[in-house]
């Protein structure tokens, strides 16, 4: 295939001097043996998203490497002396498993020092919510964390946190990414300067696992924490430096962990994916558990800042719940916590997102608490904290298996959140219960609510365009029925628009713009439809719900939920 002539102006320019032998070297290889490649590598820039970037290691535009993150790094170094031009400016670094992760980190280390501000890196890899910690702990003014969470084996990524610890938001991620395009890659410093590079670990890991402790934990009996076997796993992920060391802290004894998946290895060689969120990823815990009569399974994603979480179902057998159950059953043991501990006021709240179980309204409502929901990712609830900062934050979470206990972390946090879910968990079993049984008693209290996710792939240019045109589709032809039941209201987020279909009003929707859409339906079933800020997909949302008059009958009516969901999907054609 012929190369775009675009493409070759952007390709000539990493073919100067301003780049090493080796990326030449391998842009050249690309120009003759794959000219696809090197049009996927170069079409755009990558992009920052809902989980900051993520991309493919490699050289181009469009993938991570040395220049892009140097550029980043370049641009928040000026934005921070623009932003704070009398202060003594520290950032903190971290990083996972991945490959190349150290090195890009050290990268990033070099840049900010070689634009004079004192650098906290971290020795060895560290789980994120450590990071977002560290920031606060250490008083910096930036930090970044070089991750790309559960994607595959060959993606990389760079995530960016600023003062109060939560990630990037509006207005400075704009101003940083304006001021980042107008860089040249000429204009990246990258010679350190090693005095102003400060290694760290031990000190932050033990304030970071007795602030976890004092945040998750509440006083179980020690007999009710013995009596508790768990099987933990990190996917050969970042977890395995903070979770034992918690749970061991907060006297958890039986722990087993999974010792294939034991050590980090960014090949992730025993799943295809190293994400919690799919059951496969959890098969070889789920086994140990069976093997070893275990109550709990706990699982994290290589970055530990997604938990996925197994238990018993009423028959015995181990079943993965969904990012929206642990969300409302830590929400809700912590909602009765505080109103037993007489703490809560009024002026508290909870957090969620919009793509989330409508139950968390539910749980707030009853609890006398506020819950304010956000767009999709966590950034959009550690800004809550730092918006509304004269009301105490509790808990909250998102249906990607993310969770955040208290404001000590600005982040989804894996290690605070399977500390609490023990707690649950162990206490649920000490009162002859279990945590899948306060789960169903909470369907029985609110309504059974059940969720469904169903990501679609698109890769590649052509793809992106599909993704497009579906959601062109969606806002500009909007569907009047979806299985037999009319759609009453359409949110669009990329119109700050919310409209009533029956009456035809228009309500301005007080929430930052995003290319999301959510159509209501007359039964109180929820679809939302977003492009993945940081992948190649299109993810379907769905949420249904009835009442559950007993425990007995939960069987019975999910079945019917789940009937409802397939042919939600089938009548949208997505299936």
């Amino acid at each position: 295939m012929d190369i775009k002539q675009d493409i070759l102006d952007k390709v000539n320019i990493w073919l100067t001097p301003t780049f090493d032998n080796q990326t030449q070297e391998a842009i050249k290889e690309m120009m003759t043996s794959s000219p696809s490649e090197l049009e996927d590598s170069f079409y755009k820039n990558l992009e920052f998203g809902t989980g900051g970037m993520r991309g493919i290691m490699g050289p181009g535009t469009n993938r991570i490497n040395k220049y892009t993150l140097g550029k980043n790094t370049q641009g928040i170094s000026d934005y921070l002396k623009k932003s704070f031009p009398n202060e003594k400016l520290k950032v903190v670094i971290a990083y996972d498993c991945r490959h190349n992760s150290d090195t890009l980190a050290k990268v990033v280390a070099d840049v900010f020092s070689a634009n004079g501000i004192h650098v906290y890196l971290f020795s060895e890899m560290r789980p994120t919510p450590e990071l977002s910690f560290a920031l606060k702990h250490l008083n910096c003014h930036a930090g970044i964390v070089l991750t790309a969470s559960h994607n595959p084996p060959e993606y990389n990524g760079y995530k960016v946190y600023w003062q109060d610890g939560g990630q990037l938001v509006p207005p400075q991620d704009g101003e940083i990414i304006k001021l980042i395009e107008n860089l040249q890659y000429s204009n990246i410093k990258f010679e350190a300067n090693e005095n102003l590079i400060e290694y760290i670990d031990k000190d932050v890991d033990e304030a970071f696992v007795n602030s976890t402790v004092e945040n998750a934990s509440f006083n179980t009996p020690q007999a009710s924490k013995d009596n508790l076997k768990i099987v933990y796993t990190s996917l050969h992920g970042t977890s395995i430096k903070s979770v034992p060391a918690v749970l061991a802290k907060a006297g958890y004894k039986n722990v087993n962990i999974v010792p294939e998946q034991e050590v980090p290895d960014g090949n992730f060689p025993t799943v295809k994916s190293p994400n919690p969120e799919e059951p496969e990823a959890l098969a070889m815990a789920t086994a140990l558990a069976e093997k070893i009569n275990a109550d709990i399974v706990v699982g994290t994603d290589p970055d530990s800042d997604r938990v996925g979480v197994a238990v018993r179902d009423l028959d015995g057998k181990m079943i993965l719940l969904n990012g929206n159950q642990t969300m409302v059953v830590m929400t809700a043991f912590l909602l009765e916590k505080w109103k037993q501990a007489d703490k809560i006021t009024g002026n508290q709240f909870i957090g969620s997102t919009i793509v989330s179980t409508p139950m968390m309204l539910d749980l707030a409502s009853a609890y006398g608490v506020e819950c304010k929901v956000g767009l999709t990712g966590f950034k959009w609830i550690a800004k809550f904290i730092k918006d509304f900062p004269n009301q105490e934050f509790i808990g909250g979470g998102e249906e990607s298996f993310g969770y955040m206990v208290g404001d000590a972390v600005r982040d989804k946090d894996a290690v605070s959140a399977i500390l609490l879910v023990c707690e649950i968990a162990a206490i649920a079993k000490a009162n002859g219960s279990s945590l899948y049984k306060e789960l169903l008693n909470l369907y029985v209290d609110f309504a059974f609510y059940k969720e469904y996710l169903i990501s679609i792939t698109k890769k590649g240019i052509e793809g992106a365009n599909e993704i497009k045109q579906m959601m062109i589709d969606l806002r500009d032809n909007p569907k009047q029925e979806i299985n037999e039941q009319r759609v009453v209201m359409i949110e669009d987020y990329q119109n700050s628009t919310a409209k009533n279909m029956f009456t035809g009003e228009v309500e301005a929707l007080d929430i930052p713009k995003s290319n999301v859409l959510i159509y209501y339906l007359e039964d109180g079933s929820k679809i939302c439809a977003r492009p993945s800020g940081t992948e190649p997909k299109i993810k379907f949302y769905f949420s249904v719900n009835d009442t559950l008059d007993s425990i007995e009958n939960a069987k019975e009516v999910e079945k019917e939920l789940d009937t409802k969901i397939k042919n939600i999907i089938a009548s949208m054609q997505l299936n």
